[in-house]
């Protein structure tokens, strides 16, 4: 099996998306964009590098190369990945519609997509990269790990935290950046690792949750958790929080209760073992495909031409490539008359925040 992955080989080291070593794992062949190959490239010029057909042609979230024309017209699968859906969900939702499949990171956001009118979304939440904590215990010195950004307009809540943890407890240095590897160090060798979400998105399972439990330190996180919704549970699988007040409490109490500690850190990590790594994530991904045996669910293979290009003319706005937008509304414009206002409403919208 082979899958055309919809990013140049050089964005992903940098870019740092999980499945790729995974799926490779799984006997998945993958074929990058060409460093070489122009932006404005179609899907067929792109199919004509790969040396077979590909089962899927997916495209990852994060990634620099234009949206390839004529998704709506190969006879192949195609995904699109939607990490962050919980932001711009709406347009996120109408990009999703010239995909046959829509990869979503958070549970509960395929209803969105299905009453959009989309018929196949998947639910791929964030998991734990099993390699990286695969290596035998470690001492466990510091009462409280953490590692990850304290900059920035939607971390403003952490340093506070953080300055009160490190005021109780022995904790690693988290104002430094680790690399990935030394994150996994830092996690093996503490007792609790305490999560704080994004500001804007504070019900975040995000990856950092199930390298926590993986790692076998109890995972503190903050109340209401989307680990909730895809099977974990308070008390038995993480520890919870609900305000600033009831942390440094709490983190004692599992300090002072080693047995209990233990017993809900090591529940925590079966469970993600078992049912939450990636590999568990892609043999989900590959058993959909397997089931749907090629079939195209994308609702905007029967849309008209100035529908399809209006929502490419959507996603470039959004995503960064001004250029393409531009170049695609005297197509919308020649065809319809409101799609040419809306259009040209993206890209003065795009033109406006890229300005501020």
């Amino acid at each position: 099996m082979r899958f055309l992955m919809l990013r140049r080989e050089c964005d992903g080291p940098w870019l740092g998306w999980p499945y790729e070593s995974v799926l490779e794992r799984a006997g998945v062949e993958i074929t990058h964009i060409p460093e070489e190959m122009p932006l404005d490239a179609d899907i067929f010029q792109l199919l004509a590098i790969c040396p077979e057909t590909p089962a899927l042609i997916y495209r990852p979230e994060c990634t620099h190369f234009p949206l390839p024309g004529g998704l709506t017209k190969v006879d192949i699968p195609t995904a699109i990945e939607e990490e962050d859906v919980y932001a711009y969900t709406q347009r996120r939702i109408g990009w999703s519609m010239l995909f046959d499949y829509p990869v979503i990171y958070h549970p509960g956001f395929a209803k969105s997509f299905e009453a959009a009118g989309h018929p196949r979304p998947i639910e791929l939440p964030q998991a734990l990269k099993r390699e990286l904590y695969s290596e035998e215990e470690r001492a466990r010195e510091y009462e409280v790990g953490w590692v990850g950004k304290v900059d920035g307009p939607i971390y403003r809540t952490r340093r506070p935290i953080l300055l009160e943890l490190a005021r109780h407890f022995i904790m690693n240095d988290w104002q430094r950046q680790y690399s990935q590897a030394e994150m996994a160090d830092v996690y093996l060798r503490s007792k609790i690792i305490v999560n704080i979400s994004r500001d804007d998105f504070p019900r975040d399972a995000n990856r950092r949750v199930f390298e926590a439990m993986g790692s076998g330190a109890l995972l503190v996180t903050r109340m209401p958790t989307e680990l909730t919704d895809i099977g974990l549970a308070e008390g038995v699988h993480f520890a919870g929080y609900r305000d600033m007040g009831e942390l440094v409490p709490l983190v004692r109490k599992y300090l002072d209760d080693e047995q209990l500690r233990c017993r809900v850190a090591e529940a925590g990590r079966e469970e993600v073992l078992r049912n939450h790594t990636y590999e568990a994530r892609v043999e989900k991904l590959l058993s959909v495909l397997r089931e749907d045996a090629g079939r195209l669910w994308a609702p905007a293979r029967s849309w008209p031409e100035h529908r399809v290009d209006l929502a490419y003319l959507d996603y470039h706005a959004g995503n960064g490539p001004l250029a393409r937008a531009r170049r695609e509304w005297p197509r919308v414009a020649r065809k319809s008359v409101s799609g040419a206002v809306r259009g040209a409403a993206l890209i003065a919208g795009a033109w406006s925040r890229r300005w501020r």
